[in-house]
């Protein structure tokens, strides 16, 4: 009978706890969703501040990538060893194909800020959920909502749009129609490198996920740079200066957009990176003078406008059961 009594009695105390536990718990939650945001917010600010120092190397374009994460690799070493005990482990294979991934965006998206303007450069790369639900449209016979539809509208049209500004040659750089094209193929690399790092951050860490990947995609950029004749190393102290901010800047960026992709939805990080361009088109107006023509600054709200209307909530219908 005591037993009983002491059985029901813990019941009763745990029913009373329950709602204060709850509490608790919806708090942390809600703590931890907003230091996840803060991070991706950060992050994307940060790589904001990647096209200007692109510019600025005195490198080529895959150059500049090759020594953003070669200059990346000691402060992830340092960051793992602090907050592990050990950096490398061995690689999974999502780590590998982000590093690949990445390193063709990178590819693509240096040449492209080198041919065409700061704006374009960093808009059309952040096509990638509307593209992606696209190809899942067409190739996978994934039907999407009406909302998706008038997003991808809305999307494209405003990519339209900055191609019309750089038709009439509202848009800075050497070839500004080839450097919005490879701007705007950046949008297909990324997707998989967005997906590649969703999937290995599930069982490694942020820090080891980075690491791997800019170890595998260092060498293709220092081999696409071989290949293209680039100058592999800057005329003076400025250039480096750039290039080592770089690297910064793909620890402090995309690391802790790596750290936020653990924490959050892929829809809510698609939104909330979309501060990059507007960053990075403030800075270059205010270094380069590139000054933003209303068909440019209409195309590019449209079409980021377009990317957040299309994630208002699933694109994709779910299956009739």
């Amino acid at each position: 009978m005591c037993a009983a009594l002491q059985r029901n009695a813990g019941r009763a105390k745990n029913r009373a706890m329950t709602p204060a536990a709850v509490s608790v718990s919806s708090a942390l939650d809600l703590r931890r969703h907003r230091l996840a945001m803060a991070a991706l917010v950060f992050g994307a600010l940060a790589i904001g501040a990647a096209p200007i120092l692109v510019r600025l190397t005195q490198t080529g374009a895959a150059a500049a990538g090759f020594w953003r994460l070669f200059f990346a690799l000691p402060l992830l070493a340092i960051v793992g060893w602090r907050s592990e005990g050990a950096v490398l482990g061995r690689p999974s294979r999502a780590m590998l194909i982000a590093g690949v991934m990445f390193a063709l965006d990178l590819g693509c998206w240096h040449y492209g800020i080198r041919l065409t303007s700061v704006a374009n450069a960093t808009v059309l790369p952040n096509l990638t959920p509307v593209l992606v639900t696209l190809a899942g449209w067409l190739f996978l016979h994934e039907r999407p909502r009406r909302i998706f539809v008038i997003g991808m509208v809305a999307a494209v049209s405003g990519a339209v749009l900055m191609a019309m500004a750089t038709s009439k040659g509202a848009s800075p750089g050497a070839n500004p129609h080839l450097g919005d094209a490879l701007s705007a193929a950046t949008a297909l690399w990324y997707s998989l490198y967005f997906l590649a790092v969703r999937q290995a951050r599930k069982e490694h860490t942020a820090t080891r996920v980075m690491t791997w990947s800019s170890l595998a995609g260092a060498p293709i950029l220092l081999a696409i740079a071989l290949v293209m004749g680039e100058d592999l190393t800057p005329a003076g102290a400025a250039g480096w200066a750039a290039l080592a901010g770089l690297g910064v800047v793909h620890v402090a960026g995309q690391g802790s957009i790596a750290w936020a992709l653990g924490r959050l939805p892929a829809s809510t990080a698609a939104v909330v990176v979309l501060i990059q361009p507007v960053a990075a088109a403030l800075l270059a107006w205010t270094l380069f003078g590139e000054i933003l023509t209303p068909l440019q600054a209409a195309g590019g709200a449209l079409a980021l406008a377009g990317v957040v209307i299309a994630q208002v909530r699933p694109p994709i219908r779910p299956a009739e059961v």
